[in-house]
């Protein structure tokens, strides 16, 4: 089984070397496809530099979100299963060979990484309420039962991935895909992944504002295509 990982990264130059060192160092048949989403911080030159033939390299000619990015990267998808990697350092990659297992398994279609299943710090108490939130407010609107829908860490199959139509261009990715996933009654299984969630000291990038559109997205699609 091959996965193809995605990478969106903006403004990243601290960690992104370390995170693609930690990718390439899972044992597992891998693809990765980095996706510059218009960096002004020096990752953009660094990843110019990448020569390796397990990693594919794409460039975004103005900023257009992490959703946009990993649209980008959909065209370019060769493996069987996509997992959606950040270019920070809050997630172990360490961490795919028990996402895709219950897709190797045939019991899942998708896997979530939850958080609140492992070893898990987040930056802030409005940061751990405003997910629990979110996520209480997918389980009303689509009859789920998850524990982590905003989640980085999710893992799908990747012909599944390719059917999902993807419109949102920003944070809006997580929730829309939740909600697209939850309507086509696909099997999902959650497993416990390991999270060190920075501040915004430290780079972290979704605010406030983005949970609000992260509630307007799921009403929405609870109601709409």
């Amino acid at each position: 089984m091959k996965i193809s990982v995605i990478v969106p990264v903006f403004n990243e130059k601290g960690t992104i070397e370390e995170v693609l060192r930690r990718i390439k160092n899972v044992k597992i048949e891998k693809e990765i496809i980095v996706v510059d989403d218009y960096s002004t911080d020096g990752t953009r030159q660094l990843l110019k530099g990448i020569k390796d033939k397990e990693i594919k390299v794409l460039f975004h000619s103005r900023n257009r979100g992490k959703g946009a990015a990993i649209r980008t990267a959909q065209t370019y998808i060769a493996g069987d299963v996509v997992i959606i990697q950040d270019a920070d350092l809050e997630y172990e990659p360490k961490d795919y060979l028990n996402l895709v297992k219950p897709i190797k398994n045939g019991r899942a279609d998708v896997v979530y990484g939850s958080r609140f299943f492992g070893v898990h710090k987040f930056s802030s108490f409005w940061h751990y309420f405003g997910n629990k939130f979110l996520t209480w407010v997918t389980n009303v609107l689509y009859r789920a039962r998850l524990t982590d829908m905003e989640t980085c860490y999710k893992a799908f199959k990747a012909s599944m991935f390719l059917d999902l139509n993807i419109k949102a261009k920003r944070f809006d990715f997580e929730p829309e895909i939740t909600a697209r996933i939850l309507k086509a009654n696909l099997r999902v299984v959650e497993v416990p992944i390991t999270y060190f969630g920075r501040c915004y000291e430290g780079g972290k990038k979704i605010t406030w504002k983005d949970g609000l559109m992260a509630l307007w997205t799921l009403l929405k699609y609870r109601f709409v295509d």
